[in-house]
């Protein structure tokens, strides 16, 4: 089979190459899935340069967490899925760029006939962080404002349709000022471009003096910065991510570590989910299939790529201004739409 591996740290344009590698068999526990289609996620970039702490590679390294299927083979003591049955597949480890991967049967979530595969393949990692994030973690109550950045990105107008059907108002952090008018649209009750002046001051001028309780950030560096400069008194702030790669300077300012209790914490889905119980896992699933069929937590893709072209697929991933998601599909497979 065909595979995308890479054999050490680096830009994933020039490390990321295909191989024929053998088909894998199953073992205890474990199905192997013919991969439809596999996202490519900041995460696996990240993780193939090297900055993604939650996943260590094992050279020569698989990539891809995230994915749609159909069920191939199961290993001993595994009775479901069946053969044949669509499922999202989860893949803690990386694999999913490639035309088979094998994963434990807890990690393969069943998905009704009615959600096509476009949206399979982005079933978990977004859908899951958005719920989990406005609705568990920080429990954001309706009327409050949440104040969030990479607005424009893939995650960022799930949160908007989200938090606009809960009730919850945002305040969105954008860098070009040609995504404002279209986060509007999606529901978004304010956006603001970080290029015009310091999120803090701006946000403020919006939600008033006191600034948000509640925001989240992929951005880390700067951005991250004045987003918690935004914060109130009593104001949490979730990072998820580290897209530039810099600190977030806590105490960049004496008045926002001084005063008050303000919370910066970390979200990581490879935290979460885990430790999910069987109850919960299946209520989030239930969630995600909700608000997919309402539309809310849909994801817009831009184009699909062979694995061959994995080169130009991880590039395009990364454009200023692209927008929907670079999809993966095996050549030798049909994505249905």
């Amino acid at each position: 089979m065909k595979a995308i591996r890479f054999d050490q740290y680096g830009e994933p344009a020039k490390v990321l190459t295909v191989q024929e590698c053998p088909l894998p068999e199953p073992g205890k526990g474990e199905v192997r899935v013919r991969i439809l289609a596999s996202p490519v996620n900041p995460s696996d970039l990240l993780f193939v340069r090297g900055h993604y702490a939650g996943v260590q590679p094992h050279f020569p390294s698989p990539v891809g967490f995230e994915g749609v299927g159909m069920v191939d083979a199961l290993g001993p003591q595994v009775h479901r899925p069946v053969h044949g049955q669509r499922v999202a597949v989860i893949n803690e480890k990386g694999g999913n760029w490639a035309e088979y991967v094998v994963v434990p049967a807890l990690f393969l979530l069943p998905v009704p006939d009615d959600l096509p595969d476009e949206q399979v393949a982005s079933f978990f990692v977004n859908p899951a962080s958005a719920i989990l994030m406005l609705r568990h973690v920080l429990a954001i109550p309706k009327g409050e404002w949440l104040l969030q950045s990479a607005a424009s990105g893939e995650l960022g107008r799930m949160i908007i349709r989200l938090a606009k059907h809960d009730g919850i108002r945002t305040v969105n952090v954008v860098h070009r000022r040609e995504a404002v008018a279209e986060l509007e649209r999606l529901g978004a009750d304010a956006v603001i471009v970080s290029t015009e002046g310091p999120i803090d001051e701006q946000v403020r001028r919006i939600v008033g003096p006191q600034g948000v309780k509640y925001a989240i950030d992929p951005v880390v560096g700067e951005t991250g910065t004045q987003m918690y400069q935004a914060l109130g008194e009593e104001g949490r702030m979730l990072v998820y991510g580290s897209l530039t790669g810099e600190p977030i300077r806590v105490g960049a300012d004496p008045r926002f570590i001084l005063a008050g209790r303000r919370i910066l914490e970390v979200f990581w889905l490879g935290y979460w989910f885990p430790r999910l119980d069987e109850t919960a896992r299946r209520q989030l699933v239930q969630e995600i299939i909700t608000l997919m069929r309402d539309g809310l937590l849909v994801t817009s893709a831009a184009r699909t790529f062979s694995l061959d072209e994995i080169g130009s697929a991880v590039t395009q991933a990364e454009a200023t201004g692209r927008q929907g998601k670079i999809l993966l599909v095996p050549q030798t497979q049909e994505m249905e739409t």
